[in-house]
């Protein structure tokens, strides 16, 4: 197993002796005895001592590792030069994909270190094709380190409801799937969006300074059962029950599996559902509108 960019020690510490290194199973017996585990990352973390190999590479530097792995799996020609400015050697890469090719079941964890750097959704889709290709010599499969609750759960659903799992645009009345362009970090960076209802998210204490700045200069709603970095910045917040706590539902764990949930308390709030149902009920009773030619707002 690899872990690239991720920190599980700290940031997932049930992952490792619940799901992952530590487990035993039906056909790993013997649990971490039987697995090796690889840990790619710009600095060593606490999740390096678990490592069986450690290797670290240069920021911004990790489309160019991933390529050069790609390469050396289909037996083509790599740059020593290149491959140095990465921090690793093409030793290192060759030891990987010889060990990568041994397994007989490897999985790729990649974290917000890999999708949020430099290449961001181009990183994630080299690790992706990384593994579709591995499968040409053994089961390989690939798994984004969720940071949020239930985030496995929203993908979930765009996925099912049009076919993509995020950066979906629906302005045409069909879903449009373009990573980069229409992903919401890439919206807030570029100014492109005028108004912003978050639900059950803080890209205020996530998101790059450019799309924070972005949220706090446009009409930004927030839906949240407390007070977080974007509700700070937010011109509306409504306050709303706790999923799980004190609201039914359902949420997906980030190998997919959902779980249902049963409130254990009652709260005076609305649940999420509640108040997106009712703000649909409103605008549902504005009259229709459509723009006129000459750039103004004409009612239908």
């Amino acid at each position: 197993m690899i872990y690239w960019g991720g920190n599980p020690a700290e940031c997932h510490p049930r992952h490792f002796t619940k799901y992952s290194l530590t487990q035993k199973g039906k056909f790993i017996p013997n649990g971490r005895k039987d697995r090796t585990m690889v840990l790619v990352d710009i600095r060593e973390t606490p999740s390096a001592k678990a490592a069986d190999l450690f290797l670290q590479i240069r920021p911004g530097k990790d489309f160019e590792v991933i390529t050069a792995l790609r390469a050396i799996i289909k037996d083509q020609p790599v740059n020593p030069k290149s491959v140095a400015e990465t921090g690793l050697t093409v030793e290192q890469l060759q030891d990987l994909v010889k060990q990568m090719k041994a397994a007989r079941f490897g999985i790729i964890f990649f974290g917000m270190g890999l999708s949020m750097t430099r290449g961001k959704h181009m990183n994630s889709a080299g690790v992706l094709m990384l593994a579709a290709e591995m499968n040409a010599f053994t089961k390989f499969v690939a798994m984004p380190m969720r940071g949020h609750g239930n985030v496995t759960g929203s993908d979930m659903v765009m996925r099912w409801s049009t076919g993509y799992p995020f950066g979906v645009n629906l302005c045409r009345g069909y879903p449009r799937f373009n990573p980069g362009e229409y992903s919401t970090v890439d919206l807030l960076v570029r100014g492109d969006n005028d108004a912003a209802l978050i639900l059950g998210a803080d890209p205020g204490a996530t998101m790059p300074q450019p799309g924070i700045d972005h949220l706090a200069r446009i009409p930004t709603i927030v839906l949240d059962p407390k007070v977080t970095h974007t509700s700070r910045i937010s011109r509306v917040h409504i306050t709303t029950a706790a999923t799980g706590v004190s609201a039914p539902g359902t949420v997906y764990r980030m190998d997919e599996i959902p779980l249902p949930l049963r409130p254990a308390l009652k709260s005076p709030y609305p649940t999420d559902e509640e108040v997106i149902r009712r703000i649909r009920e409103a605008v549902a009773k504005k009259p229709a509108w459509r723009p006129s030619p000459n750039g103004q707002m004409a009612i239908v």
